[in-house]
């Protein structure tokens, strides 16, 4: 199937949990053949995952449900609670929240021929698949940082103590997930974190929702940094906007990841198999790398776009967040309330 013929197969529905649906039918035209995902990744972004799958698998039909992370969770719990069908496979950028499903009873071992070579951190228990690598990069206004903008932690706090009021943002911690969960990794690798977050806040920072938010306002110089940025977004924007910078922190970089699961209650999850093979695969990690601008966890891609690329230059800064229960500890509502009240204080925000 073509891009445009898949584009004109797209059929939108909204329901209940905020998804559009997408169909693809069989390219070979049978019906006998369903695969159903749900993914928090935007359908057109997903579109050559799609079509390469159905290069392999012609006899496969695709729907593909758009949903945001938490209702994607909560429409699995829901629909096996129930005793009836759910996703064959589900593809989330909320790692917490997957591990949680995991965890909790609702997947299955899905024994993928890829799994005996996938990395341990990005394995748990042959249930949850990192299957992306992207790190938290520092993004900055080139025009203002002709010999480079600050790399380290430290010399952030540096610039910041003769920055212009106003020109550093980041995301809104109280309601970005990655936002918060970047900021928990910090916290784990950096001492003096809470030293940073109060000479932001004296340097005005301004908090944003999404990555979106912050890049646009950094190419145009109304900020002239944003920390901690999901890389993946950061670097696909850099390229199309001539002012936007990025680089990866010298002291140490986070890297989150998109994971993914064939649920308990899959309706097929023999073809939720067959897909999460195909994205573990070569061929799916390097669309995930090339055309998606998602960097690939497998040691088999050799691109910039990879793991095995970042970590032969970065080495040791690299802290990726393992997908195992430790994850869970984010989740934690009181903990949550405790970060989330020492951030407005220090940030003096009511």
């Amino acid at each position: 199937m073509g891009w445009k013929a898949s584009l004109a197969a797209l059929m939108f529905a909204a329901t209940a949990a905020s998804a559009e649906v997408a169909h693809f039918p069989a390219p070979d035209g049978g019906e006998d053949r369903h695969l159903r995902l749900y993914s928090s990744l935007d359908v057109h972004l997903a579109l050559p995952l799609i079509e390469g799958f159905q290069r392999l698998h012609p006899d496969i039909a695709v729907s593909y449900d758009e949903i945001l992370t938490a209702p994607l969770a909560e429409r699995v719990i829901d629909e096996t609670d129930a005793g009836g069908p759910t996703a064959d496979l589900i593809f989330s950028s909320a790692m917490d929240l997957v591990v949680k499903l995991a965890n909790d009873g609702y997947a299955r071992p899905a024994p993928v021929p890829e799994a005996a070579n996938w990395p341990r951190w990005a394995n748990w228990r042959d249930m949850a698949f990192a299957l992306t690598y992207e790190p938290g990069v520092l993004i900055y206004h080139k025009p203002s940082f002709p010999d480079g903008p600050p790399d380290t932690r430290a010399q952030l706090m540096d610039w910041l103590e003769t920055a212009p009021k106003g020109k550093i943002g980041t995301y809104d911690v109280t309601q970005s997930g990655v936002g918060y969960l970047f900021f928990l990794r910090d916290l784990e690798h950096f001492a003096d974190l809470w030293s940073l977050v109060g000479a932001m806040g004296e340097a005005g920072l301004r908090v944003f929702p999404t990555s979106q938010d912050i890049i646009a306002r950094v190419n145009s110089g109304d900020l002239l940094i944003g920390y901690n940025i999901l890389g993946s977004y950061a670097a696909d924007q850099a390229a199309q906007m001539p002012n936007l910078g990025l680089t990866l922190p010298r002291d140490f970089v986070v890297v989150v990841s998109r994971v993914s699961m064939v649920p308990r209650a899959a309706a097929n999850p023999e073809l939720g198999e067959l897909f999460l093979s195909f994205l573990m695969s070569r061929e799916g990690q390097t669309l995930l790398a090339e055309k998606l601008r998602l960097p690939a966890v497998s040691l088999e891609v050799s691109g910039s776009a990879s793991a095995g690329a970042m970590n032969r230059v970065f080495g040791d800064r690299l802290r990726p967040v393992p997908v195992s229960p430790g994850l869970l500890v984010y989740l934690d509502q009181a903990k949550r309330a405790r970060v989330l009240a020492r951030w407005r204080e220090v940030l003096d925000l009511h």
